[in-house]
């Protein structure tokens, strides 16, 4: 990462980070394909209202291991192989710990969360099934992401998408066993989401167990480095609490959807799952973004941070804008795999028809943060995110959308949103930047 050409290294790192990202949602894909299929619109309606509740309960913790991988990278890069090993060893008990947390606040608050949220009574009892089977797996889930930052701190990419194949296949074959050959609906697809979660966690543990290297893993290890752990939450918290946040305005706009019934909530299920693959494409080049502006903070090579972020911003465009137009022009034939209801694809055109040409920004309003992370600084990052992205969608929400009832017009908040959060993250990054040569000098 520290050295020789950039624009190829940043690819090959964050394709690999791109297809993971894309098979976890085909796979998830194909749950709603599944229940739409064979269990009708409801249960459909029913996995979707869930995934805005699932992303505000996880993405704290989702948000500490970019803490973990930042720190990591930056020993890594740095040869400093005793506090990568205990950097390792806290980033594993700090997910083991918070897996088991999650399990509990999840399963018990699952249909409160629901109900505060509005979700029609002919779609609440499904979707509180689906969530406590859901997290259950919680702590599989959490190593295994974990464990993947770790992996990708140290520029492997390679194994977790491998891994995530075997678990996303087997995800797959056991929807089509437990929904179509034994007649389940949400449970069945939950239950796939648990198993496929235990064998990624499982191979990802076996991987760092078998490696000969400074992050190799030996449960007999397991401690919590108070030093360590803070400088992980330095960095992860903010992340976090920035993702959460935005989930949060995203479960806002979830209520506002559900005030339209069961078809609209299947149609924004649907298009909620394509954007989710723009998001995997973007999300890859903002990983990378992060992981080698850390190695070469760490190595204090400013000039090639500055180089690394250039790169990422075209990656990130070409990927997010092709993507995009494919969606846009081929909407209508792409939601007919989800569904065949035409009301359903309907209101899901309504949504895909403002958000995915757009979709690039919301990569560029990424990469700042993500650079800014790398030089081990997120909270300011995390400040104007909420602001600019939260807060443009509460006013959106309750100010304008009310005036103008359609779903065209709710998610006009997400193309407006990303370019007032890119302009003050922009602002931030120079300073950021500044201060940050300032200190390592």
């Amino acid at each position: 990462m520290c050295n020789g050409t950039l624009m190829d290294k940043l690819i090959v790192f964050a394709v690999p980070l791109m297809i993971s990202g894309v098979l976890q949602l085909m796979f998830n894909a194909v749950d709603i394909i599944v229940v739409g299929q064979y269990s009708g619109s409801q249960s459909l309606a029913a996995v979707g209202s869930t995934t805005a509740l699932i992303n505000i309960f996880t993405n704290l913790f989702i948000g500490i291991s970019m803490g973990v991988n930042v720190l990591a990278a930056r020993f890594y890069a740095a040869g400093q192989d005793q506090e990568m090993s205990e950097t390792v060893h806290t980033a594993i008990l700090v997910a083991m710990i918070s897996g088991v947390i999650m399990t509990f606040v999840g399963v018990g608050m699952a249909r409160w969360a629901l109900e505060v949220m509005e979700t029609p009574d002919d779609v609440i009892d499904l979707s509180t099934l689906y969530m406590r089977i859901y997290f259950l797996g919680m702590p599989f889930f959490m190593l295994y992401n974990y464990g993947a930052a770790i992996l990708r701190a140290v520029g492997d990419t390679r194994r977790p998408l491998l891994f995530l194949i075997v678990a996303g296949i087997t995800n797959a074959m056991l929807n089509v066993i437990l929904v179509v050959k034994f007649h389940m609906a949400v449970e069945g697809v939950a239950i796939a989401t648990v198993v496929s979660q235990l064998i990624s966690c499982i191979l990802v543990l076996r991987c760092l167990y078998q490696s000969e290297s400074s992050y190799q893993l030996r449960f007999s290890k397991l401690r919590m480095n108070v030093s360590y752990l803070g400088q992980i939450f330095q960095v992860g918290i903010p992340a976090g609490i920035q993702s959460v946040v935005i989930n949060f305005s995203n479960a806002m706009l979830q209520s506002s959807v559900n005030s339209f019934g069961s078809t609209a909530m299947a149609g924004y299920t649907a298009a909620n799952n394509l954007l989710g693959f723009l998001y995997a494409s973007v999300n890859s080049v903002t990983q990378a973004c992060m992981s080698f502006t850390s190695q070469n903070y760490g190595v204090g090579k400013f000039k090639r941070m500055d180089r690394v972020l250039i790169d990422c911003a075209i990656i990130s465009v070409v990927f997010a804008g092709t993507l995009g137009t494919i969606f846009y022009v081929f909407g209508p034939e792409i939601l007919q795999i989800y569904t065949k209801d035409p009301d359903v694809i309907k209101a899901g055109m309504e949504i895909i028809s403002i958000t995915t040409i757009p979709y690039f920004l919301c990569g560029i309003m990424d990469l700042f943060p993500g650079a800014m992370r790398g030089m081990g600084r997120s909270g300011v990052p995390m400040i104007l995110s909420i602001i600019g992205t939260v807060g443009t969608r509460i006013v959106w929400i309750y100010g304008i959308f009310p005036l103008h009832r359609s779903l065209f017009v709710l998610f006009i908040s997400y193309p407006g949103s990303w370019l007032i959060t890119i302009a003050m993250q922009v602002l931030c990054f120079f300073i950021v930047r500044k201060q940050a040569r300032e200190c390592y000098v």
